[in-house]
């Protein structure tokens, strides 16, 4: 998964990031509402966190352009307003959430879980299974032939958007889009390199292969006779 933070108070984001990547979230910042629009017009976000006091453009006239440009990533407003005319506006603007700030960790990550659940209208498995790999997304623990399985943050990341995708072939960009942040080199090795570790616990202690390459295409996990 992709979060969007738009947030010029850089310790503000660096905590929210932080936070969301030991998630095992896909995290990009902009710091101000321009580029925060270019990043959300121009790149795939399965939810955005925007801040209303922005430079260069403010929050909720970015939310307003981004759904008159059709771009219906959910988004969570942030704001030290409480009110509840400043929360109206912030949902009529485009939000689809409001969180005031200071806030807990807690509740910022059940929002956004909720409205990536509403985003794509099923509800959110707690459990990802494929043949005799299992993944519970709530313990975070994997398990293969009854044998748990250690992962770091992004291998679990990277095994989790193949399992979302099981019989789908993903391409090094998909997957650098929704387990990398959008400023990764796409010539680098890193996936590559990320598979083959991946491959080395999933797959060769067991015996048969769940991760499979497409030369030239990119990568499918799937159970195959």
């Amino acid at each position: 998964m992709r979060i969007l933070i738009v947030e010029d108070d850089k310790q503000t984001a660096l905590f929210i990031a932080k936070g969301l990547k030991q998630e095992s979230f896909a995290v990009d910042i902009a710091p101000d509402g321009e580029q925060g629009l270019n990043l959300a017009i121009t790149e795939p976000y399965d939810a955005a966190v925007i801040d209303i006091m922005l430079p260069k453009l403010d929050g909720l006239s970015l939310i307003d352009t981004m759904r008159r440009n059709n771009t219906d990533i959910p988004v969570i407003v942030l704001s030290a307003k409480s009110s509840i005319d400043d929360r109206v506006k912030g949902l009529q603007a485009g939000g689809d959430d409001y969180l005031v700030k200071p806030f807990a960790f807690s509740e910022l990550i059940a929002r956004i879980q909720a409205l990536i659940r509403r985003a794509t209208r099923a509800s959110e498995p707690t459990t990802l299974s494929v043949s005799d790999l299992k993944m519970d997304l709530v313990s975070r623990k994997v398990i293969r032939k009854d044998i748990e399985i250690e992962l770091q943050p992004k291998e679990f990341a990277l095994l989790e958007y193949l399992m979302r995708n099981t019989g789908r072939v993903v391409s090094k960009t998909m997957v650098m889009e929704h387990v990398w942040d959008y400023n990764f080199d796409p010539q680098t090795t890193v996936v590559e390199s990320r598979i083959c570790r991946l491959r080395d616990k999933v797959d060769r202690p067991f015996g048969s292969n769940l991760i499979h390459t497409i030369r030239g295409v990119g990568y499918v996990l799937e159970e195959r006779n």
